[in-house]
């Protein structure tokens, strides 16, 4: 009986052995493949802080085909893109306490819309090195945002003499040019020093009028009717916020508005020779996906230009015949004014 007894107890014993480790292999097991889940979903997931600097029709646009590229590549490729917009209203503090929480919050990437949010979202996770995807610089190396290794993007660098070109296309007889701008503006700095030495090389005469709000803004444009025989702006923000405007007040004293974005066309102003910001968005969101699946961060990219955008009603207005834009793009695009 004392043997009988002592051989249940080994095969128990042998049993509960063999149970444990059974368990604790199949433990392991587990915890591998929930690991192995989790970092699936985590390769599978992306959050996206996308930084507008300022409300106004181009940054809109841009922002508006953003969103939608990222939700077409998350439907295309089965992934989860969460993105949230935030808006600097075009103050320097907001953005950045705008950088400093998308930071803290563990964004994977930060896609800033124009020059001042990126230069603040730059700053921001300078700590963190998180990629920062810009749109719609139109000076990376002015602005301070180039050789850095977790940002780039994309720019709309102006063409400025082919806008200067169209004018004098139409225009063979102007004898005195309005430089609107914001001297705050990072992106007006290089056109409007190309649209002076253009202007000097061909003798003609320039004024200047800068603002910083809208008031000023509106101010400087009125104080130009009479003086000038036309007005070129280049991609700046501030004036882009008081385009419309801007554009009435110069169409209605006879002034064509020569600008640096379509955005300020579709606004009234008479035309431009730029870039398309749909296709700008879609190509930073893409920039931007590119890096969050490779950790690869190119150099930045310059949007093909060469767009000749009219507005016909402005144009109907001062009376233009701007048939020889035709010679001057490989496409000239008709608009007319946004209600």
């Amino acid at each position: 009986m004392k043997k009988f007894v002592a051989v249940l107890s080994a095969a128990a014993m042998m049993t509960s052995l063999a149970a444990c480790g059974y368990t604790a292999d199949t433990a392991n097991t587990a915890a591998s493949a929930a690991e192995s889940t989790a970092d699936t979903a985590a390769a599978d997931s992306y959050k996206v802080a996308i930084v507008q600097q300022l409300d106004h029709a181009s940054l809109d646009e841009i922002r508006v085909a953003i969103e939608k590229e990222l939700d077409a590549k998350a439907a295309e490729k089965g992934i989860t893109i969460e993105y949230k917009d935030f808006n600097g209203q075009n103050d320097a503090t907001t953005l950045n306490q705008i950088g400093t929480q998308v930071v803290a919050d563990g964004y994977d990437a930060i896609i800033p819309i124009a020059t001042l949010a990126a230069q603040c979202m730059t700053t921001a996770a300078e700590s963190t090195k998180t990629p920062v995807i810009y749109a719609a610089i139109s000076d990376p190396a002015a602005a301070d945002l180039t050789d850095i290794d977790y940002v780039t993007g994309t720019s709309d660098a102006l063409n400025t003499q082919s806008i200067m070109d169209m004018m004098f296309a139409v225009q063979p007889d102007i004898q005195t040019v309005g430089l609107l701008y914001s001297n705050s503006e990072a992106n007006s700095t290089t056109p409007i020093a190309e649209a002076k030495a253009y202007l000097d090389a061909k003798g003609i005469a320039y004024v200047e009028k800068t603002g910083n709000t809208n008031d000023e803004i509106m101010t400087a444009a009125s104080s130009m009717v009479g003086q000038v025989d036309a007005v070129f702006t280049p991609t700046d923000n501030v004036v882009m916020a008081a385009a419309a405007a801007v554009s009435e007040t110069l169409t209605k004293g006879g002034i064509p508005f020569y600008t640096g974005a379509d955005s300020f066309v579709t606004a009234g102003a008479f035309a431009t020779c730029g870039v398309n910001y749909t296709e700008l968005g879609t190509y930073t969101a893409d920039m931007a996906l590119d890096i969050l699946e490779t950790g690869v961060v190119p150099a930045y990219h310059v949007m093909d230009g060469g767009i000749i955008t009219v507005n016909t009603e402005t144009a109907a207005a001062l009376g233009i015949d701007y048939s020889a834009f035709n010679d001057l793009a490989g496409q000239v695009v008709e608009v007319t004014t946004a209600e």
